[in-house]
Formats: structure tokens, C-alpha cells, sequence
């Protein structure tokens, strides 16, 4: 397995705070402005589009613009290499914690 790339460190990067969590959850339901995201937090719209710009340089959100407007949308395929850098974990952690049964299995056996 590779060492964690720049755009997968900037992706565990935006992961790491509970607010930029938060707004990927209200966008897994529907796109927002910021002045919508901005509603459902006591912060600032200044403070909201901090870390919006995180989570667009993670990968994990995309922007576009309609009318004066800046539109936010969940990026799903930005999460994709995050998940498949933990599954390789879980699948180290199956392959010991099997290897482990069986060893208990062939003691409990003797």
C-alpha cells in the first residue's frame, strides 16, 4: 500500500472537524448556498464558507455558481479513496482476527 497522497491527506483533512462532518451530512440530503448551510449554525457565513473551501480542496464538495449564488453539492466519489484506504485496514484486521480464532480454535482442540 501506498504512503497517504496530498489529496488524500487534504480529504482526512476536511473529515477531521464535527462541523465540516455536519455539512456533509445536510448535503447528502440536497444541495445548499452557503446562506442555507450558514442557517443551521451558530457561525457566521463567513465562518460556514472556511469550511466549505476545506472541504472543496478535500475533494469532498463541489461549487457552482447560479446567478449571484454559490451552490454546494456533495461529491460522493470524493470519499472513495478515503473508504478504500480504511477497507484496507478492516481487511488487515479480518485476515488477524481470523488467523487469531483459528489459533485459539487449534489450542482449545489439543
Amino acid at each position: 500500500m501506498q504512503a497517504i497522497g496530498t489529496e488524500l491527506q487534504s480529504t482526512f483533512r476536511a473529515l477531521a472537524d464535527p462541523t465540516r462532518r455536519h455539512i456533509l451530512m445536510r448535503l447528502s440530503d440536497s444541495d445548499m448556498s452557503i446562506g442555507e448551510l450558514a442557517q443551521g449554525f451558530e457561525m457566521t457565513r463567513a465562518a460556514v464558507k472556511k469550511h466549505l473551501t476545506v472541504l472543496e480542496q478535500g475533494g469532498l464538495i463541489s461549487v457552482r455558481a447560479n446567478g449571484r449564488e454559490r451552490i454546494n453539492t456533495l461529491e460522493p466519489n470524493g470519499l472513495k479513496a478515503a473508504s478504500e484506504w480504511i477497507a484496507y485496514f478492516s481487511g488487515f484486521w479480518d485476515d488477524r482476527l481470523g488467523k487469531l480464532k483459528t489459533a485459539i480454535e487449534n489450542e482449545n482442540n489439543i
